[in-house]
């Protein structure tokens, strides 16, 4: 019997649960006792109704087998692997289950949220703020939904950094479907999480839940765009509560898609307007690097994109290299990360 999965199968609360172990030490100790907790404490007796311990005996097994064919983790309150970030947490979560390196719970991590529809400009500026956490070693936290999230992961991902993406459902399940394959990469090198159940879906109320895990794992949170019902503007109420350090991008003021965080911004979150700002928000330090040598075909290109997008075609008419160069120029831009591609063949500079 695993009697830390036989607890986590128990249907009573993450309170009681570490109650529990806060009394008895450890799950195995609780189940040795339970007939005497059940006759002791009567919520959890009129809670479970007539249940016996050994009645999830084969949901048990059948649990511990399904975790170890698809090569899942967990841990619990009981487990000295759980984080004290973690108990920080209004209503912490009595079990992870986790697919990669769960150590990183426990490393220094800034989360950055935002619009499932963002824009091109929201866009680059996670690429932006993303990969300057990244070079500073640190780790990357968000809740893998598309938009804001998906890029931030992608962006630690190429820039070679850690990251770890916390799920609304359970843990094998994937959504949105398309992140099946960041996901797997995430796990590889960073961790994937969840404290849903197996086969949990993504309902709509588990994802509050989940951005408050976001906030309490990391030292502080960036929200890059968010409309007024953004579920970002919980994640940044809840990184407030917990006293920690919230940001905002500024956005236009007629993008209906900003207007959440620029309300942020006039209610108190710090402004972040470039890198310099999260620098010394964050209090990191600035990587120096040497300046880079341009050829002269490479600079020319350099002085037509800016922190503006730009759309492909627009380059082509303003410059006098040949189309064939320009395309392998562009390519070799966004492998250095001297530039990045948005969506619709529009580039900006990150230099």
């Amino acid at each position: 019997m695993d009697y830390d999965l036989w607890l986590i199968l128990v249907n009573i609360s993450n309170f009681r649960k570490k109650k529990l172990i806060d009394t008895y030490k450890s799950a195995k100790n609780v189940y040795n006792n339970f007939e005497e907790i059940l006759k002791e404490n009567k919520i959890i007796s009129k809670k479970l109704n007539n249940f016996q311990k050994d009645d999830l005996y084969y949901e048990t097994i059948n649990l511990k087998e399904t975790l170890f064919k698809k090569k899942i983790g967990y841990i619990t309150y009981a487990n000295p692997l759980y984080s004290e970030k973690l108990s920080g947490i209004l209503d912490s979560p009595y079990f992870l289950f986790y697919r990669g390196n769960i150590d990183l719970i426990n490393k220094k991590s800034i989360g950055v949220v935002g619009a499932r529809k963002c824009s091109n400009y929201g866009l680059a500026a996670t690429k932006l703020l993303t990969k300057e956490l990244i070079t500073n070693n640190i780790t990357l936290i968000s809740g893998g939904a598309r938009g804001i999230d998906s890029i931030a992961h992608k962006t630690a991902l190429e820039n070679n950094g850690y990251n770890i993406s916390v799920l609304g459902c359970g843990i094998d399940i994937t959504y949105p479907s398309e992140n099946e394959g960041l996901f797997s990469k995430i796990a590889e090198n960073g961790v994937v999480i969840s404290e849903f159940l197996l086969g949990t879906p993504p309902l709509k109320d588990n994802f509050p839940r989940r951005n408050r895990i976001i906030s309490g794992l990391s030292e502080g949170v960036i929200v890059v765009e968010a409309s007024e019902k953004s579920g970002s503007l919980i994640t940044a109420r809840l990184a407030l509560q917990q006293q920690k350090t919230v940001m905002a991008v500024p956005g236009s003021i007629f993008y209906s898609g900003a207007r959440g965080s620029n309300k942020l911004l006039r209610d108190g979150a710090v402004i972040c307007t470039d890198v310099e700002d999260l620098r010394v928000t964050l209090s990191l330090e600035h990587v120096h690097i040497k300046p880079m040598k341009f050829t002269p075909e490479k600079n020319e290109i350099l002085d037509m994109i800016t922190d503006s997008p730009v759309h492909i075609d627009d380059i082509f008419k303003n410059t006098s290299v040949d189309r064939g160069a320009l395309y392998a120029l562009l390519f070799e831009m966004q492998i250095k990360s001297e530039i990045i591609c948005l969506p619709g063949n529009y580039y900006v500079r990150t230099i």
